[in-house]
């Protein structure tokens, strides 16, 4: 959602007052989106991604299909919402480590504590909103992806990212690019372990635990 930008004016400091808050047309936008969000999870719980369409997901909301492509291209983007938000929040448990922390480090745990909070409902996230995510990930080639497009246009947040916090300019330093990169396949190939393998390895947490301790061992660069 977007706020509108305050205006300023006689009296207010030279900030200005903070953000309004959004009025009711763009709550009314909100709640849709919310809706049609979560009536393609159920519908997704109880049919799987590939077999619910569209029309069940807005027919569910009291919607047009016509009203649904207003807030989403496609089924892919409604199911991919979860990521994300996961996205997100990754991005702010990173922006909250130790400015000394070595950089898988902190990756490492930022990454590891949101998919700990997936599993366990915190931090707002829904463990069977998960859970169903995973399943459809290992059920429907389109939607993995779809997820795999999806990271990668996220990576250049995370490059970004990555050169700040080691004072360096990725348009002439290959480490944010190589760290981001690898952080990235970290997290899918612990994906498509547990897709593959099941719990051999322990919960998605778990596995992505591990798999960051081994990038850790290698590109554990420190900070400036």
């Amino acid at each position: 959602m977007t706020a509108t930008a305050p205006e300023t004016g006689a009296g207010q400091g030279a900030s200005g007052p903070g953000p309004r808050p959004p009025g009711r047309r763009e709550r009314k936008k909100q709640r849709t989106r919310e809706a049609l969000v979560d009536a393609a999870f159920d519908l997704f719980s109880a049919k799987g991604f590939d077999a619910t369409t569209v029309e069940e997901i807005a027919d569910a909301v009291d919607v047009s299909s016509r009203t649904f492509f207003r807030y989403f291209a496609s089924k892919e983007d409604v199911a991919l919402t979860f990521q994300e938000e996961q996205t997100r929040a990754i991005m702010a448990a990173l922006a909250e480590r130790p400015a000394d922390e070595p950089i898988m480090t902190a990756l490492r745990r930022a990454v590891v504590v949101i998919a700990r909070a997936c599993e366990a409902g915190e931090l707002g996230f829904d463990p069977g909103r998960f859970q169903c995510m995973l399943s459809m990930m290992n059920d429907s080639p389109a939607l993995m992806a779809g997820s795999l497009e999806h990271a990668q246009k996220k990576q250049t947040i995370l490059i970004d990212f990555v050169a700040e916090r080691l004072g360096v300019d990725p348009a002439t330093d290959l480490r944010p690019h190589v760290i981001a990169g690898a952080a990235t396949g970290a997290f899918q190939a612990a994906a498509e372990t547990i897709r593959r393998h099941g719990d051999a390895f322990g919960s998605m947490s778990q596995t992505v635990d591990q798999a960051f301790a081994l990038l850790e061992e290698s590109l554990n660069y420190p900070q400036r």
